[in-house]
């Protein structure tokens, strides 16, 4: 399946709006913890796939393939991949909702007095 793409339908939305081709994006399982992990600096395949609770090969590769297509993620010549300025964009664009995340658990994971114990 090819990357989402602004200006072409996408799950969800036939307008292709840039917003809904991100959604689809990042909806798809790993390319989310893959933009985060390659966040550190440029990594191996294995050594992504470490990272990344060693998910099968064959899915790493599609959802890098998928990373680079949308040009988030380039392989470097020594075969490393690491974000572009485009992919440290979206590692920017993601850290308030990681903050806002930590809120959400702790609101619904209150301390009881039993936790304390």
């Amino acid at each position: 399946m090819a990357a989402p793409r602004p200006g072409r339908a996408v799950r969800g939305s036939s307008t292709g709006r840039p917003l809904m081709a991100a959604l689809d994006l990042f909806g798809r399982r790993w390319n989310l913890r893959i933009v985060w992990e390659l966040s550190q600096g440029p990594v191996g395949f294995r050594a992504l796939q470490e990272r990344c609770d060693n998910m099968s090969s064959s899915v790493l590769r599609q959802r890098l393939t998928e990373l680079v297509e949308a040009a988030l993620v380039e392989q470097h010549p020594d075969t490393t991949y690491a974000l572009t300025e485009l992919g440290h964009g979206a590692h920017r664009a993601l850290r308030p909702l990681a903050r806002w995340s930590t809120d959400w658990a702790a609101t619904l994971s209150p301390t009881t007095p039993e936790d304390t114990h």
